[in-house]
């Protein structure tokens, strides 16, 4: 089967009778092997300091999230930072104090604080996001598009939400929870060396432990999990999304191109999955990936993807649109500031009406 056309396959998916999305599917195993444990992320669990993991309990057995929607964009963005691709997105750097942060490093993109106040940009940016509500995505496209991309939620200023067009997760099919133990043993006696006083109440004691000074077990804590099933990653690309972003008609064409263009990279590119300490995968060398276009009607057609191919059309795409400007802008910290000022003040109290 020969490699896709990317540049024909847009012609025929932003038309209004296109397919529904673009799928890809991977299946990974341990870089160990097969039969090595591998450590899913953890989340807050009901007590305080007990992590956990997020394991559902299916038909088929149990299913652990290696990989979340969130984390996994936040793994594909960097990549427009260097190379070919680099070239593609605006570079913006925000000077905060004695750091520089590129804004494809900010946790929340574009609706990021370090973002919002700053100067000029932050309104700019604000601007944008009512712009997009209005049904143009054009200058929030200028600025930062990989928010268009991956997905964005400007929940402090404008309440506008950008739905992420590209969504991938990892997850791993009948799991086995293990657990693990552990003994701390300081390199000596502190107490009986006389450096260190001596404890008895149970507080004093914690502190000893915390600090290194005290012997230390942990017992039964989280061990990873043996997958018995297949790990899984999952892309969608939503069209219909993608469709969606404005302006319509001709005037709207070239910034749905693009957006499609830096998709179409970040969903081909290879990326490493070493996700997490203990957590490094590789792909199934005995199942090769899967890509498919999704129609409405719930009909599948395979594509071939090809990285290059995606670069030089998002290239092409990115020509046509015009890449916005590369800046430096600098936190502004006055303007930050007198924003929790006033935060702080809108939560004081108000006291009570005098009785007439």
């Amino acid at each position: 089967m020969s490699k896709t056309n990317w540049s024909s396959l847009a012609e025929r998916i932003l038309t209004p009778d296109g397919p529904a999305a673009l799928v890809c599917r991977q299946w990974l195993v341990p870089a160990g092997s097969r039969e090595s444990a591998i450590f899913p992320p953890t989340f807050a669990g009901e007590a305080a300091g007990k992590s956990k993991y997020n394991i559902d309990e299916i038909k088929n057995g149990k299913v652990a999230l290696i990989d979340s929607v969130g984390s996994q964009a936040n793994r594909m963005e960097p990549l427009f930072k260097d190379g070919d691709c680099a070239t593609l997105v605006p570079q913006i750097v925000i000077e905060a104090g004695e750091r520089k942060i590129n804004l494809l490093d900010a946790g929340h993109r574009a609706a990021d604080a370090v973002v919002r106040y700053t100067d000029k940009l932050g309104s700019d940016l604000k601007s944008a996001f009512l712009a997009v509500r209005d049904g143009d995505a054009r200058a929030l496209a200028k600025i930062a598009p990989t928010s268009l991309v991956f997905g964005a939620w400007d929940s402090r200023d404008t309440q506008v939400k950008l739905p992420r067009l590209l969504a991938a997760t990892i997850q791993a099919f009948e799991v086995e929870p293990l657990t693990r133990s552990a003994q701390y043993n300081p390199a000596l006696d502190y107490v009986d060396a006389g450096l260190i006083d001596g404890a008895e109440e149970k507080k004093n004691l914690d502190a000893l432990s915390e600090l290194g000074f005290r012997h230390a077990p942990a017992a039964g804590t989280l061990g990873g999990v043996i997958v018995r099933g297949e790990i899984k990653r999952e892309a969608i690309l939503s069209i219909v999304g993608l469709r969606a972003l404005g302006p319509t008609g001709k005037d709207g064409e070239n910034v749905r191109r693009y957006i499609f263009g830096l998709a179409l990279v970040a969903m081909t590119h290879d990326c490493p999955h070493d996700l997490r300490q203990g957590c490094l995968l590789v792909r199934n060398p005995d199942r090769a990936p899967v890509w498919e276009l999704v129609c409405h009607d719930g009909t599948r057609e395979a594509v071939v993807p090809d990285h290059s191919a995606a670069i030089a059309f998002a290239k092409e795409a990115a020509s046509a649109f015009g890449v916005g400007k590369n800046m430096t802008v600098k936190f502004d910290r006055r303007a930050a500031n007198e924003a929790v000022a006033e935060k702080v003040e809108a939560k004081k109290p108000r006291g009570k009406k005098a009785s007439p």
